[in-house]
């Protein structure tokens, strides 16, 4: 399907060459979150070129090499966008299932193009490959912001990665970019290999071994938690140092239980994060080009969407499904 809108006096019309797949996506596609708004078309991990700007874009011009995450836009004037922190806008407008100002719903990257302010549009340096950088429009801000705002990304610091899925293997790559000791925290002992070899983790904890949970019991100053699934929080958040703390990317479909006594000893936190804002998210891709920090991806094609998502259903890919939009809807589109 292809969606193309006017470019206004300050949008930045992209064509779009890769989307990234996020697991929001299929939670949207299924209205696990009820709020979905039908016909809706998903996808806020965008790569492409500029195709044209408006009369007043003056930071991007034609061919240039850009992304768009989950925001196209905010009201561009609260306390929150004044300070750089659109995602916590009030009136933040995400990239798909959402209502833009002029009353239409927003549709996201599985198709040619996409019409946004310029505001909410990143610039990939020429170094960084559009297929695997796509992913961390969503999942690298997810897990780099709250790094930086809660002080895990000082070097010699350790921090834990509970979940090594499409959030956590970045959330690692960027830890280590940081400098940090990193230990990533999984359910899955077959996982060890691939975090200690290949993404240079430190150390590896199986979270259902009773004596690995022990030996890490307050060893680490923060956990990035990543998992989307119900898990019992008091055996992780033992894991903290006194004032460690635990942010939660990870979206669990139902309220988590957290023993008060967890918290409360040890003066432990537990925070959220929510994406980040735009300069931020700009800061993350730049610092990721120098660190060379990209996302692992598998690349399909357009057709192969559905059995994709009922693969990330399922946890089977390692660790991010890219769409080829430009080798496949856009040349469908031409013939």
């Amino acid at each position: 399907m292809t969606v193309y809108m006017s470019t206004g006096d300050d949008d930045v019309a992209i064509k779009i060459l890769f989307c990234g797949i996020c697991h929001s996506d299929l939670h949207s596609i299924k209205n696990e979150w009820k709020h979905s708004m039908y016909p809706l078309i998903p996808g806020h991990e965008i790569a492409g070129v500029v195709m044209e700007v408006g009369k007043k874009v003056n930071r991007f011009k034609s061919g240039d090499r850009v992304g768009v995450g989950c925001l196209v836009n905010s009201c561009q004037s609260c306390e929150s966008c004044n300070n750089g922190f659109e995602n916590h806008c009030n009136g933040g407008i995400f990239t798909y299932n959402s209502i833009d100002k002029d009353g239409t719903v927003t549709y996201g990257g599985y198709t040619t193009s996409v019409v946004v302010h310029e505001r909410f549009v990143v610039r990939f340096p020429d170094s960084m490959p559009l297929d695997s950088s796509a992913p961390l429009l969503c999942a690298g801000i997810t897990v780099y912001s709250p790094m930086k705002y809660h002080g895990l990304n000082a070097p010699g610091k350790h921090v834990g990665v509970l979940g090594l899925g499409g959030l956590g293997h970045v959330a690692v790559k960027f830890a280590k970019a940081f400098g940090m000791k990193v230990t990533v925290i999984s359910s899955s002992p077959g996982k060890k290999r691939e975090a200690m070899e290949r993404l240079d983790a430190d150390a590896f904890v199986v979270s259902g071994n009773g004596e690995e949970m022990e030996a890490a019991r307050a060893t680490m100053d923060g956990i990035i938690n990543t998992v989307s699934a119900n898990t019992p929080m008091a055996p992780y958040l033992a894991l903290l140092k006194p004032t460690g703390k635990m942010i939660l990317v990870g979206l669990p479909e139902n309220p988590l239980e957290i023993p008060p006594f967890s918290l409360v000893v040890g003066n432990r936190t537990l925070a959220g994060s929510n994406i980040g804002g735009m300069a931020d998210t700009q800061e993350m891709i730049d610092l990721a080009a120098k660190h060379g920090v990209t996302a692992d991806i598998e690349v399909i094609g357009a057709d192969y969407v559905n059995t994709a998502m009922e693969r990330l259903a399922k946890a089977d890919v390692r660790y991010r499904f890219v769409i080829d939009i430009g080798n496949t809807l856009q040349i469908a589109a031409a013939q």
